[in-house]
């Protein structure tokens, strides 16, 4: 299990160094001057370009781009992302600041999709061809179509203007978290709930269980600590996957409810052209995507015995 451990973590670093490379070589194509932000808007003609020729040479903007790539990844290596070059902050201490807010809004987002997705896809397998089950898969089907920032849009005016019973954006108590975790859990539940019915449809067949009802075995003992436990394998699988990518997916849920975390950063990163803003974001992200990816791969050993990492 421990060389599993630090082979997986040693295969990791590529994929993350990769991640941040194909970013910054993304924004470097970008259009625009960053250098250009720096300039005092009452600068015209030739006291523009003195002054914008001064940024360049101060952050580095003029040096060839391998030179410009290798200095950032030694400083990144070094745990050193970087000054904001809009707030003139450390990136480092910004993202400090945001990370618990991108991590609460991500495990209510979680637990939701857990508490709605798993039950409805198992009771839609219960209830195979009945009215109840195909009524459960239109409802998880409309919770994967829907696009998330048009459903924010849509609980904001309901909840937010029309009944003002909860505060449409920003942070603070519960009542903010609401519905930006509604919008976020129930696009990942209704895809759990898709899993759930068919990896609960495909054990239910199986000898094993036909054998527990014969027996005599409750029908809630044969769902519960016979079909369900062995239908966990993909479940677990895409509970993973996809708290990898909630943390990376509420990226446009926190703009949409003015959300002050890792997302709403690398937004406005990008809209500013903050190259040190956007790189130590998607780090951040890649970082929390493989780890989801690595936990996934651990509890699987519990979830199904057969499974052995040599």
């Amino acid at each position: 299990m421990q060389k599993y451990i630090v082979k997986r973590l040693l295969l990791a670093i590529p994929t993350i160094l990769g991640a941040i490379t194909l970013v910054w070589f993304a924004m470097q194509l970008a259009p625009g001057d960053p250098a250009v932000m720096f300039v005092p808007p009452d600068f015209q003609g030739e006291e523009a370009e003195a002054y914008l020729a001064l940024v360049n040479e101060k952050y580095g903007f003029n040096d060839p781009l391998p030179i410009q790539y290798l200095r950032y990844m030694r400083n990144t290596l070094l745990g050193d992302f970087g000054t904001s070059l809009r707030t003139l902050r450390p990136v480092t201490e910004d993202l400090v600041r945001r990370v618990p807010n991108t991590v609460r809004l991500g495990f209510a987002a979680f637990l939701l999709s857990m508490a709605v997705g798993i039950p409805l896809g198992v009771l839609a397998a219960i209830k195979r061809g009945t009215w109840i089950d195909g009524t459960l898969m239109v409802i998880a089907l409309l919770g994967v179509s829907m696009p998330n920032f048009w459903f924010g849009y849509v609980l904001i005016l309901i909840f937010g203007l029309f009944i003002p019973i909860l505060p449409p954006s920003g942070l603070g108590g519960a009542k903010h978290m609401i519905m930006p975790s509604i919008v976020v859990g129930l696009s990942i539940a209704g895809s759990l709930a898709r899993y759930s019915r068919s990896s609960m449809l495909e054990v239910v067949n199986h000898d094993y269980v036909r054998t527990a009802r014969a027996k005599g075995v409750t029908e809630y003992n044969v769902l519960v600590k016979h079909a369900f436990r062995n239908g966990l394998i993909p479940i677990v699988t895409i509970l993973g996957i996809n708290f990898g990518f909630i943390l990376a997916g509420s990226v446009i849920i926190e703009q949409v409810f003015a959300w002050p975390g890792v997302g709403l950063y690398l937004i406005d990163g990008i809209s500013g052209r903050d190259f040190p803003v956007v790189q130590g974001a998607v780090l951040l992200i890649a970082i929390a995507v493989v780890m989801a990816n690595l936990v996934t791969d651990l509890l699987l050993v519990y979830v199904d015995p057969r499974i052995r990492y040599e």
